[in-house]
């Protein structure tokens, strides 16, 4: 363990922009989890943040003597920490279903999102793949009141932070995708999903439109 490692307060190094730094701090505030955030400029990375995380990457927590640095590892790591409200479910074959959810949303709505934000030939490719995934999958927004679920979970802190930036990066979802809209002001209005957003994130929806 190296002194970079030994913290009193627990540490979420995060991107202001970023969405998977996002998720954490929507899951955070969810558990009424009131870290030190430090924002970190993507290639400005702080020595701190290296000494902890050989990869650099974003969000990277610190938790004591706890460096975790992958957000699948970050979130089941505290939800066991800290259980209440309980984010995954309880039973392992539900856990299990959850985590085939999550891998399915980092696939099919996130890797597109990524190339959106990489920008290039490749971005406008993306971004109506992304809306057209989005849009097969109305059904599933209708289902409960939450992200396949009648309870917050981790699905709804991976969904929301993406759906929040579909206006920033000019997808803009048709009329018969309501229960897609209805889902985003649900899940916007959540004090604890306002609580999760940085000054850059609010700009980038400066109306609360959904």
């Amino acid at each position: 363990m190296t002194a970079a490692t030994r913290r009193s307060v627990m540490t979420l190094f995060s991107d202001p922009l970023c969405p998977d730094s996002h998720r954490i701090r929507f899951m955070l505030a969810e558990k009424g989890i009131t870290p030190e955030i430090e924002d970190v400029v993507p290639d400005k990375e702080p020595e701190d943040l290296l000494s902890l995380n050989p990869y650099g990457s974003l969000p990277t927590l610190v938790d004591r003597d706890v460096a975790l640095y992958s957000p699948g590892v970050i979130i089941e790591y505290l939800d066991e920490r800290f259980p209440h409200p309980p984010l995954m479910p309880v039973d392992p074959v539900s856990r299990a279903k959850a985590r085939l959810v999550l891998y399915r949303i980092e696939q099919d709505w996130y890797r597109p999102l990524r190339e959106i934000e990489a920008g290039g030939a490749a971005a406008e490719k993306a971004r109506k793949k992304l809306a057209e995934s989005l849009l097969s999958a109305v059904d599933l927004f209708a289902e409960e009141e939450y992200f396949l679920s009648a309870d917050m979970t981790v699905m709804d802190c991976a969904v929301a932070p993406l759906l929040w930036r579909l206006p920033h990066y000019k997808i803009n979802l048709p009329p018969e995708a309501e229960a897609v809209h209805a889902y985003c002001e649900r899940i916007f209005n959540r004090e604890s999903f306002q609580r999760s957003l940085s000054q850059a994130e609010r700009a980038m929806r400066p109306s609360r439109q959904s």
